[in-house]
């Protein structure tokens, strides 16, 4: 089963048409909806899989700088908004496969059950293609479409960033990049409903709501590999965030959310760009 496991991977990966995307990924996590369904991680191949995933012709890539502006009291700005985070929500398609597949046979190896690995990401990247569509629905919905405003590749840079280290990339992806979600998003919420706009309201908060998960999967297979490799987590999370994450991680932080995550304080405090010059004055004193 394990090579079936992948070849759906692989499907997600190679397909760059949105809806088909988001199908293929819906259709893998239906066919392996519990952790029963293969054991052998070893089987997984990552010298298959591509560097980078297929993408469609648009929206075109720009530097993030150059994003557009995002009023949330004009129609505009709310396309703006949606139009980015169905741009991140299809990038995250890609990233919840590419963590099954990439990393399976690491797991594998250290004696870890790769079969429950698989299943979770696979789990994440159908969330991810539900909200894509729901984030699109509400785009066209408001007169626009996927595509129709440039984006940036900043989630596929941390990807191949970390694309050599399962723990890197578990450090990143959900315990760094969708954590940062759960800090910005509540705020994107209570400004569209302050705009009149439940509609877009309601599907940020149901992303918001499955993203705790999300980040909850990231804490505990990073907790895990950690075990595994006899490594202390939270010192370890600290110095690849350091060494892997381009930036300090940036308050205000969602404490609850982070905390019903199983993501405590003490991880992320550290790495904020206060506590990293204090950390770099007493190296220097």
């Amino acid at each position: 089963m394990a090579d079936a496991a992948l070849a759906a991977a692989r499907a997600v990966l190679t397909t760059a048409e949105p809806a088909q995307k988001a199908a293929a990924a819906e259709a893998a996590r239906a066919a392996w909806p519990s952790e029963d369904d293969f054991s052998d991680g070893g089987a997984f191949d990552k010298t298959s899989l591509p560097d980078r995933p297929a993408r469609p012709a648009r929206p075109p890539l720009a530097d993030p700088a150059h994003m557009p502006r995002r009023r949330l009291s004009s129609q505009s700005g709310r396309v703006a908004l949606l139009h980015a985070v169905a741009h991140i929500e299809f990038n995250a398609i890609d990233l919840a496969f590419d963590m099954a597949a990439r990393f399976a046979a690491d797991i594998s190896a250290m004696g870890l059950d790769a079969a429950a690995f698989v299943s979770d990401w696979y789990s994440v990247g159908g969330d991810e293609a539900r909200h894509f569509g729901l984030v699109r629905a509400r785009l066209n919905a408001l007169g626009a479409d996927y595509g129709d405003l440039p984006a940036h590749d900043g989630l596929w840079e941390a990807a191949q960033s970390t694309a050599d280290d399962v723990l890197a990339r578990l450090a990143i992806a959900p315990m760094v990049l969708e954590a940062r979600g759960l800090d910005v998003t509540p705020a994107m919420i209570e400004k569209l409903r302050a705009a009149g706009d439940e509609e877009s309201a309601a599907v940020l908060q149901v992303i918001y709501e499955d993203e705790i998960g999300h980040v909850a999967a990231g804490r505990r297979w990073f907790q895990r590999v950690c075990a595994a490799r006899g490594l202390d987590p939270q010192p370890t999370f600290q110095a690849l965030v350091r060494d892997r994450f381009a930036g300090d991680l940036k308050p205000p932080f969602n404490k609850p959310a982070r905390t019903q995550a199983g993501l405590p304080e003490a991880y992320y405090l550290d790495c904020t760009e206060e506590e990293n010059a204090r950390g770099a004055d007493r190296r220097n004193s």
